[in-house]
């Protein structure tokens, strides 16, 4: 019996050692593929056709006629996750790693959105060529120019940032598609963007679009202070992170100040801004704000760890929902990837960006990344690491879990 016990402790011993070995070379070492699955479940292919470069930009499935508009939906069984984002400027590099940030965590296939100026597409094209093919092989990207189907194209570029404005007008551009995520180029994903993709099933019969708010506490909150326009709510919503049911928009009436009887978003657009431009700070997201004041039944309003900003830790932390379940979407804002204003969201950009493809995620991104805050406890936002690690630690985690499952599957002998 003492004999049986010793050789059972050595066996658990072996297994533990096992499993430690599995969850350090994974991702250094791409495990062998598991048994194929059944047909039914497999993620349908986009196209059967040999891929083609298309002349817009983007890698297409299949040739399409000259003028023909790119359609990046899947079929309805394994639909795509849409990503928007408008990159003009210097925006380059910030957009590439939140594109990466994206793809390192999601589960699902997702499908890019570029619009950007036209000087940029080469540089577009060029880097994301260079993205391994274990990860290229989970996206589709189509790259869009600058346009603005109403108004005067030289106003709506200049309003706020460069091109910021062109968000206003995806639910026009992208006639093909039904729902989509819209980020600023500063935004970095901590967890699968499936996450908040499955808050389009928690909208109501009237809801089109989601955002969280501007600020947590009125007194501090820019609209509640200094607001000349109608806004959302107490505090407004800030638009750099945007859920949005394009078919919805697209069908809606919607309420406004400038005639009784309803407009469509296309038709409102730039009466409203004609109307308020002179009493707009922050261009699209103040004529958001008059939307959704107007219309408030049409808005669901996520929770703040969604849209993670500088001001929910630089005067104290302010956010419940990151405290409790961690940031889930980081928006740093006001340029603090690129100064020394916040260290602990340059430290997350910096580490992200850095990250080697295919290395180890815990040795090359979470350690580095731990190392990183150490420097930062100087701060307020630095004296809560915790809020930031907690869901790229689980999320982590959940990406070792699978392969080392799918190791073992492919490996196990009966």
């Amino acid at each position: 019996m003492r004999l049986s016990c010793k050789v059972a402790a050595a066996l658990l011993g072996l297994g533990s050692l096992l499993l430690l070995y599995l969850l350090a070379g994974s991702a250094a070492a791409p495990p062998r593929p598991a048994p194929s699955a059944p047909a039914a479940r497999r993620p349908p292919r986009l196209s059967r056709s040999p891929p083609r470069r298309s002349p817009a930009g983007g890698r297409l499935g299949s040739a399409r006629k000259p003028g023909e508009q790119r359609n990046l939906k899947e079929p309805s069984s394994s639909p795509c996750m849409h990503l928007a984002v408008v990159a003009c400027g210097d925006r380059l590099e910030e957009t590439l790693i939140m594109l990466k940030s994206a793809v390192l965590f999601s589960n699902r296939r997702l499908c890019f959105h570029i619009f950007a100026e036209d000087s940029l597409k080469p540089e577009f094209e060029k880097k994301l060529k260079e993205w391994p093919s274990s990860y290229t092989k989970k996206f589709e990207y189509n790259i869009y120019p600058i346009t603005f189907s109403v108004g005067n194209a030289q106003e709506w570029k200049k309003l706020f940032k460069p091109c910021a404005a062109q968000r206003l007008f995806l639910p026009v551009i992208l006639k093909d598609v039904d729902s989509l995520l819209y980020v600023d180029t500063d935004v970095l994903f901590l967890r699968p963007i499936d996450d908040i993709w499955h808050i389009l099933q928690e909208f109501n019969s009237t809801q089109l679009a989601a955002m969280a708010p501007e600020h947590e506490i009125p007194k501090i909150g820019w609209y509640s202070r200094f607001a000349r326009h109608p806004y959302y709510g107490t505090t407004g919503v800030n638009s750099g992170v945007m859920l949005m049911n394009l078919t919805r928009i697209r069908n809606t009436q919607f309420k406004n100040s400038l005639i009784p009887s309803g407009l469509t978003w296309e038709e409102m657009l730039y009466p409203l801004y004609q109307k308020y431009k002179n009493y707009i700070t922050w261009g699209d997201q103040d004529l958001l704000n008059i939307i959704f004041y107007f219309n408030p039944e049409c808005l669901y309003v996520f929770p703040c760890q969604w849209n993670y900003r500088p001001d929910h830790c630089m005067y104290g932390s302010n956010c419940k929902g990151a405290e409790e379940e961690g940031v889930s979407i980081l928006h740093g804002n006001r340029g603090v990837y690129h100064d020394d204003k916040q260290p602990t969201f340059k430290a997350l950009y910096e580490v992200i960006r850095d990250f080697p493809f295919e290395d180890n995620l815990f040795q090359s991104l979470y350690y580095p990344l731990q190392s990183k805050f150490l420097d930062t406890v100087h701060t307020l936002c630095g004296r809560i690491p915790q809020v930031f690690l907690k869901q790229i630690e689980k999320t982590m985690k959940k990406v070792y879990e699978n392969r080392v499952i799918v190791y073992l599957g492919a490996n196990h002998r009966y």
